[in-house]
């Protein structure tokens, strides 16, 4: 059964008034501007190799690797090489990960919540080398409130690059994990800085010679950007940043009390054929509340394409105008080479949190399909009494990356179906009264519907046709994303501590593992050693760890993974059969536990009771920003509520945070161990 996420109050502050120019349509340089014509030169075909060298394996980010050990009919052969689990290598590293692994010659270079980097041998897991982060990395973190996760580095000249919580950014050394330089941001422009809202959760981008940065930190009021530092010595590559949204004061900031938005905190593609970089841009702020801000909030909400030399503007698409919702053009462009209506042409494809597909011309940014749905859409415009609409404020396709198989022509789009209640402010004071560190502008609150369970669906596109080829349901939400190979089959992980493999062409899942892991919050990496295919992917939850699998592998598993594919489509996210408890009765003692959240990780992360006992929790904060979920004991409250269960069977039950609103709220859980009264 999908968890059911539950979404705790948030109050922000925010105000904007808007440009009434929406710039839905193409921005093109105009040829009186005189700039000298660039040469495009054509891209030499490269060598394979059996690396996974990016984020997204190429600069296009398709996350299609053309490796080809593993097939479907081998697939079941699959096993576990190794595993680690990060917190027994160093008990400083804190709950969640959303690390996607990048392999080069061999080596694995995996980043951990708050800033850790490790270089693993990739087939072996023996660990090469450890990057611990300054004590001002962490204590930003714990000062501020900020989210901590990482979702990856970036390796390019003999380094290591990471973008490090504090909006700041390191090299480090490829071969023996020394630093080699670091700064902030802030160095070169002093109001980007962790106190004005900021933070970094993203990857950063290398492509000749420069390393991309954008940021999080939308839904707070700061203003977007996308910029490039020299690899080199990490100073500015542009003379100045792409800003998304005016300075406040200006445009449609003008005249409001807080406002801002359009953070690029995924990172962006590069078109090497063309010298362009792709980037999606954010949400407007406030989130719900936009009385101040009226008009098309040019740039948010939106693709960018700019010069990779100069950061300036070629094109810009909206997908979302004047949004209402939290629905960002979160997940990073895609950019490939399609078939498209029987003829090939370069294109740049994404999916929103407002469950949409989009495909534009990669050059020109003209519209090939637009508004395509993905997902159940139903989204009023938000009241203050509350109003419900779909998809909730974790979209749609949030930060999970798609994957594009070039033979089958079919996008793959990884998705959360879940509604959400919308309040928004009555006016602008009260929109503007902040609460709780790192949300500062949702203006003013949300919630899921009452007893609506949340799962998730992965979609196929056919791009010839821009119609859905297949959907399938997934019993949680997808938050981690896809891989696929040239064999026809695409991997992915799930919330449960599953990962799956699925045929390309029909959806039909062919390969299940449970692992020891929980809340899998990234994709895998595919790459090749000594001509063995293997599959890595990290797991997040209060145990995060590291897998490896390849033909061969150990196939024990953590427990039945059975396929999740059913004949009811609809039955990845109904109740289950419940086991018989071993009681009903309360003939034990009554264990209290008072949960309290700091930098997202609860203080009691473990719970003993016996079968009988009356557990009472009582979550303790007020900060408007958490809640706490028990699926098999039926708890899910608010911050300040109490709920009181009879602990009926032995075993292991994780709690979580069912406020996951966005990216760091995936850490935080523990475990309630349950055993029998003989015990």
């Amino acid at each position: 059964m999908g968890r059911k996420l539950r979404f705790s109050t948030a109050i922000i502050a925010s105000a904007m008034l808007l440009l009434a120019a929406c710039q839905s349509q193409p921005e093109v340089k105009e040829p009186e501007e005189k700039e000298p014509a660039k040469i495009e030169k054509p891209v030499k075909e490269k060598e394979i190799s059996g690396d996974f060298p990016s984020f997204g394996y190429d600069l296009g980010l398709t996350r299609h690797v053309p490796f080809d050990e593993i097939t479907k009919d081998n697939v079941k052969e699959l096993g576990l090489v190794w595993s680690t689990k990060f917190k027994e290598i160093n008990s400083d590293i804190p709950n969640g990960n959303q690390n996607y692994p990048v392999v080069v010659d061999g080596v694995a270079y995996v980043s951990t919540s708050m800033n850790f980097v490790y270089a693993f041998n990739a087939v072996t897991g023996d660990v090469i080398w450890e990057w611990i982060p300054p004590a001002e990395i962490i204590e930003n973190a714990k000062r501020t409130g900020m989210i901590n996760t990482n979702r990856g580095v970036a390796v390019a000249d003999g380094k290591v690059f990471m973008i490090t919580n504090n909006v700041g950014l390191v090299s480090i050394d490829q071969k023996t994990g020394e630093t080699i330089k670091y700064v902030k941001v802030s160095d070169f422009y002093p109001d980007v800085t962790p106190e004005n809202g900021y933070y970094e959760t993203t990857a950063p981008t290398y492509y000749d010679g420069k390393i991309f940065v954008g940021s999080s930190g939308g839904d707070n009021g700061v203003r977007g950007f996308e910029m490039a530092f020299n690899s080199s010595d990490l100073t500015p590559a542009w003379d100045e940043p792409f800003w998304t949204v005016p300075p406040k004061g200006e445009d449609w900031l003008a005249d409001g009390l807080f406002g801002g938005g359009g953070a690029v905190w995924m990172l962006p593609s590069v078109d090497e054929e063309t010298g362009t970089l792709y980037f999606s841009a954010g949400n407007p702020a406030p989130d719900f509340y936009g009385e101040s801000r009226p008009g098309a909030n040019p740039h948010t909400n939106s693709v960018l394409a700019v010069d990779v030399d100069t950061g300036k503007l070629k094109w810009a698409q909206q997908q979302v105008s004047h949004d209402l919702w939290d629905y960002d053009t979160a997940d990073s462009p895609s950019i490939y080479t399609a078939t498209i209506n029987g003829e090939k042409r370069r294109v740049v494809a994404v999916g929103t949190k407002g469950g949409e597909w989009f495909v534009y011309d990669a050059k020109s940014g003209d519209p090939i399909y637009e508004n395509i749905p993905f997902a159940k859409i139903d989204h009023p415009d938000p009241t203050p009494e509350g109003t419900l609409v779909y998809p909730g404020v974790l979209g749609g396709q949030n930060y999970a990356p798609n994957t594009y198989d070039p033979e089958l022509n079919f996008d793959l789009i990884p998705s959360v179906e879940q509604g959400a209640i919308i309040k928004t402010a009555k006016n602008e004071e009260e929109a503007g009264e902040p609460k709780g560190a790192g949300v500062w502008a949702f203006g003013t609150s949300y919630a899921p519907p009452a007893d609506e369970p949340a799962y998730g669906t992965i979609t196929a596109f056919d791009l010839n046709t821009g119609k859905q080829v297949w959907q399938i349901e997934t019993p949680d939400v997808q938050r981690g994303g896809l891989t696929s190979t040239a064999t026809g089959l695409t991997f992915y992980g799930e919330l449960d501590g599953k990962v799956n493999a699925l045929d390309t062409a029909t959806g039909d899942i062919l390969w299940t593992y449970q692992t020891t892991g929980k809340t899998i919050s990234s994709a895998p990496s595919i790459f090749v050693v000594d001509g063995k295919q293997y599959i890595m992917i990290t797991s997040a939850g209060n145990d995060p760890q590291v897998f490896v699998f390849a033909l061969g592998g150990d196939q024990t598993q953590a427990e039945s993974g059975e396929s999740e594919k059913a004949e009811d489509p609809h039955a990845a996210h109904k109740s289950e059969e419940k086991e018989e408890p071993a009681t009903t009765e309360a003939n034990g003692n009554v264990i209290e536990v008072n949960l309290t959240a700091t930098n997202f990780e609860f203080d009691t992360k473990e719970v003993q009771a016996k079968v009988g006992d009356t557990v009472r929790v009582t979550l303790v904060n007020d900060s408007g920003m958490h809640g706490v979920a028990l699926d098999e004991f039926g708890m899910n409250i608010e911050e300040g509520e109490t709920f009181e269960f009879v602990a009926t069977k032995a075993g292991e039950f994780q709690y979580y945070c069912s406020v996951l609103c966005g990216t760091g709220h995936d850490m935080m859980t523990g475990t309630l161990i349950v055993t029998n009264q003989s015990q």
